[in-house]
């Protein structure tokens, strides 16, 4: 039926794709915590202008892909688009500016209204990471080298690429915005429209465009490098000397930039070509105007954001169902006990499959569907001897253990 149907551009995330889900958040969060990373969460919903402020009047998140609604009290609420910006927010509203640096890991859903496509819903899930409070070119080091480790533990090592380059100071991004609206000016004609509005506010963002002839444009726009003062120079040197310290293997990409003005110095994305044309599966940078732009006080930041579906879709052994032990009881009696068993099993730590009904043969089956290890069978004989039939369904092999010992056996056999 239609209208039972989900809303285009989310889906259900049935178990297997649940587990590889699971696996890549588990994953990830044991590396992100060897890095001192600690895991925390903000609502899925703020107030608008928590995005609208950071993201700017420009961005396409604001103009076209932001859930946005008037609640029942009359607030402007969001659902969140990203995860960096509620993350500043909470470390404003949460009174942290005296317990820097933080460093935070973060995993959820995120809405955007986009045009659905493989790996890109428009409610997704992210993995990402946050240091605020680390001005030095070393936590942008840090920050990328735990991203390279998290992508290596989910079996991607040497399938993502990564690409950097440097966005600059302050100083050095005006004086590249200037020539940016000088070039573009004389170019007013060929510029999309959305381009155009772009032009004046954030010309940045035009480097970002799509539209093909945008793109002609852009291949002979101005480069950055020429506009970088020696500070900037000196940090992204800085940086790419750490990466090479700590073996992660870079390559540059001069057009790669940030149009949100909050950006600064180092940028960064891992691509892959695994999933056909190439894609970014983590992108990231320096944030160091965001949580000023906000109204806190001047807070530096670095940090990154990964789509959890196109990671799942990379994982080169998506995990498969745990086996369980399947509860075969034989007669009316043996339901009883067998139900007591099973919770006794199930609080020692074992997967329990345990049948409603059916004879013998159809409880056999349904163990031997769910892939079970071992076939546990009790019926009057078992009952009176305080003993059950434990079967290998591996091998076949097959023994009599003492109900009080089944649970010790079992782990035992199954390590």
């Amino acid at each position: 039926m239609a209208e039972l149907q989900p809303v285009r551009g989310t889906h259900d995330l049935l178990p297997d794709e649940m587990r590889a889900h699971a696996r890549v958040v588990e994953i990830a969060e044991g590396v992100a915590s060897r890095y001192g990373f600690d895991r925390m969460a903000t609502p899925i919903f703020e107030f608008a202008h928590v995005f609208k402020r950071t993201l700017g009047d420009t961005s396409d998140v604001v103009t076209k892909e932001m859930y946005e609604f008037t609640d029942r009290g009359g607030d402007d609420i969001t659902l969140r688009p990203e995860g960096t910006a509620g993350a500043a927010r909470a470390f404003l509203s949460n009174g942290l500016q005296q317990a820097v640096p933080l460093r935070w890991f973060y995993a959820g859903p995120m809405f955007r209204y986009e045009r659905p496509q493989k790996g890109r819903l428009r409610q997704f899930h992210q993995i990402g990471v946050e240091l605020i409070g680390a001005a030095q070119p070393l936590g942008d080091v840090e920050v990328i080298a735990c991203g390279q480790a998290i992508l290596n533990a989910l079996g991607l090592e040497g399938k993502t690429t990564l690409e950097l380059n440097t966005l600059g100071d302050t100083d050095s991004r005006n004086a590249y915005r200037a020539a940016l609206v000088e070039y573009f000016t004389d170019h007013k004609a060929k510029l999309s429209e959305d381009s155009l509005n772009r032009l004046d506010k954030n010309p940045m963002r035009i480097l970002d465009s799509k539209d093909e002839g945008d793109r002609a444009l852009v291949a002979d726009a101005p480069l950055f490098d020429d506009f970088l003062n020696e500070t900037s120079r000196d940090f992204f040197r800085m940086v790419t000397d750490g990466l090479d310290a700590v073996g992660v293997v870079w390559s540059r990409n001069p057009r790669l930039v940030r149009g949100l003005d909050y950006y600064s110095h180092t940028a960064f994305e891992f691509t892959t070509t695994a999933l056909g044309a190439q894609g970014t599966v983590m992108a990231g940078g320096r944030y160091d105007g965001l949580i000023g732009m906000m109204g806190g006080p001047a807070t530096p930041g670095v940090g990154w954001a990964a789509g959890i579906e196109r990671l799942s879709m990379l994982l080169a052994e998506p995990p498969s169902a745990p086996r369980p032990v399947a509860m075969v009881p034989v007669g009316a009696e043996a339901e009883m006990k067998a139900l007591t068993l099973t919770e006794e099993l199930r609080r020692a730590g074992i997967r329990v499959d345990l049948g409603y009904s059916g004879n013998v043969k159809k409880r056999m089956q349904r163990a031997n569907k769910a892939n079970a290890t071992h076939a546990i069978l009790i019926g009057e004989d078992e009952i009176a001897a305080g003993q059950a039939t434990l079967r290998n369904l591996t091998d076949g092999g097959e023994t009599r253990i003492a109900f009080a010992r089944l649970a010790a056996t079992l782990k035992a056999d199954l390590g």
